[in-house]
């Protein structure tokens, strides 16, 4: 069973979803909303959180392996 308000939006047009998205981040920003991320610890892009190790070259993710060859 859909709720009466989401039936109404599913009968708008694109368009008129758009126009009541708008008006809704207009009230939003007005009443003190803040467009600004908070930090988030457990974020893989959180850049305070993912220090890597530092590899042989320097680079992330690539490691030294041993030369020689294959000995049977």
């Amino acid at each position: 069973m859909i709720e009466d308000e989401w039936l109404e939006w599913y009968h708008l047009t694109p368009a008129e979803r758009w126009q009541e998205s708008e008006k809704l981040w207009q009230f939003y920003l007005s009443s003190g909303g803040d467009l600004n991320s908070e930090p988030d610890s457990q974020s893989p892009f959180d850049t305070l959180y993912t220090q890597r190790e530092i590899t042989v070259d320097g680079r992330t993710g690539v490691r030294a392996v041993r030369g020689g060859g294959i000995q049977s």
